[in-house]
């Protein structure tokens, strides 16, 4: 079976992607808007894009052609906390997906607890295993949606005593939730660990005869 990209609107290409694009970490967002409400959503196609200085994207999508929320905070606050919730957090984390007007704060509806952040003034999760307090970097428009995939600079990392140690963190402790296709979610699973890759150069032996 083959489907052609064309055929499809961007509702289609959506499910088809976001079924094969899987596992996807979730960035649990909280933000602040200008009135000082506290928005809280999940957005699962994020990855990091930089380790010096450590930067974070994610792609936030428009609602009916207007940004949504956490992209209009950002745009306006200049700032965002990436929190990462466990597996155990399901709950919370579905249900901070749902539409709510700009005055509603979801950390309030869902009885969440806040805690300050150090370099923002946007609040981040205290309950959450890691959270990383961002600065806004960089923002890039994409596609006829007009997606914009939004680049945030790590200023400070937060961590539960016990999940970083020696500077790793202990992802089985983490116990990260996953999103699959549609209203599905994963957890960690099974590991598996493999040798260390060779890192060492290998030799280029030429070749007589050009």
């Amino acid at each position: 079976m083959s489907i052609r990209a064309a055929s499809l609107d961007a509702e289609g290409c959506y499910k088809l992607l976001s079924g094969v694009v899987v596992p996807r970490p979730i960035a649990w967002i909280s933000t602040q808007s200008e009135e000082g409400v506290v928005n809280l959503a999940p957005f699962s196609c994020y990855t990091y894009v930089c380790s010096k200085p450590p930067m974070v994207g994610i792609n936030i999508g428009r609602r009916a052609g207007q940004r949504k929320d956490t992209s209009r905070n950002i745009h306006q606050r200049g700032e965002f906390v990436l929190n990462i919730g466990d597996a155990t957090m399901i709950e919370a984390i579905h249900r901070s997906a749902d539409e709510y007007g700009p005055e509603v704060s979801e950390v309030d509806l869902l009885g969440l607890e806040l805690a300050p952040s150090e370099s923002i003034a946007t609040p981040r999760l205290a309950m959450v295993p890691a959270a990383m307090e961002c600065r806004l970097h960089s923002v890039q428009e994409f596609g006829e949606t007009n997606a914009e995939f939004i680049v945030g600079e790590v200023l400070v990392f937060h961590f539960r005593p016990g999940l970083c140690v020696n500077g790793k963190v202990d992802t089985a402790t983490l116990n990260p939730l996953a999103r699959l296709g549609g209203p599905n979610y994963a957890g960690l699973g099974p590991s598996i660990t493999m040798a260390p890759v060779s890192r060492t150069p290998q030799m280029v032996v030429a070749r007589d005869g050009g």
